[in-house]
């Protein structure tokens, strides 16, 4: 497949073919296992001290001979604590035992559970080439919910990396047709539930994905861009391609990335 090259002025300059990578088979059921594996290498351990609730004297013996005893007294062996006493008369709770009043959890969290999940190396490089199959397909794209250009998609020139201020990148970026899809983006509403209390109050939208060939200052630029993400096409994985699992985002790529796609075989 052929795609048009676009100079930073929407002018067609030349045609590039696209290479292999973009003739994958389309599988949401790989990109969204490989999404899941990446969401899941960021989540924190978290779980209680293994002592929690543990740290009161809550032993009380059944021995005849035992000081502290419930022998004799008919009392079930529920593990107590001792509030007072009177003699040998016990005044206690039962705050150890998970069923308890101010007892313990039964099963707590663990911080030695591992919430990674696995993906194998050939099935991850296939859920990237697939959702980069994805975004040169108009209709996926467009029910993604991004607003399209009409001549989308296509590839722009190498002077696109090269820019370092954010003013001209998005004069740029309207030129090439994406002004509405900028304003989409830009747009954010306030979470429902709790995270508003928990120092996620707003939910943002994902826009455009520009793939370059290498760092530069074009990353740094974009960065005040709302929903638009700058990545070197080295470090391309499956959820920036299809954010929240969901594949076909509208991603731009320079020539210079689609060249070493191509020279060396990325994700293969």
């Amino acid at each position: 497949m052929k795609l048009k090259v676009m100079s930073i002025e929407k002018k067609a300059i030349g045609e590039k073919e696209l290479p292999i990578q973009f003739n994958e088979e389309i599988r949401p059921d790989i990109i969204k296992r490989a999404v899941h594996a990446i969401q899941s290498n960021r989540r924190q351990p978290y779980g209680t001290s293994p002592e929690a609730g543990k740290r009161a004297s809550a032993i009380v013996s059944k021995r005849r001979r035992d000081y502290k005893t419930t022998y004799g007294i008919g009392q079930s062996r529920t593990p107590r604590k001792v509030m007072s006493r009177r003699g040998t008369r016990m005044n206690w709770k039962g705050a150890f035992a998970p069923q308890t009043v101010g007892g313990r959890r039964a099963h707590p969290p663990k911080s030695s559970k591992e919430l990674w999940k696995k993906i194998n190396k050939k099935e991850r490089r296939k859920a990237i080439r697939s959702a980069m199959s994805a975004t040169i397909i108009k209709e996926i794209v467009r029910e993604r919910g991004h607003i399209v250009p009409n001549d989308y998609p296509f590839i722009i020139e190498n002077k696109f990396e090269e820019l370092d201020k954010t003013k001209n990148i998005e004069i740029i970026l309207e030129k090439l047709g994406l002004t509405e899809e900028l304003i989409r983006a830009s747009k954010k509403k306030v979470r429902a539930g709790k995270g508003k209390s928990r120092g996620r109050k707003y939910k943002k939208r994902k826009g455009p994905l520009l793939v370059v060939s290498k760092d530069c200052k074009l990353m740094e630029a974009c960065s005040n861009l709302p929903g638009v993400d700058v990545v070197a096409v080295r470090n391309l994985n499956a959820e920036l391609l299809a954010p929240g699992t969901h594949m076909g985002r509208l991603t731009l790529f320079t020539e210079a990335a689609i060249k070493i796609l191509e020279e060396k075989r990325l994700f293969f």
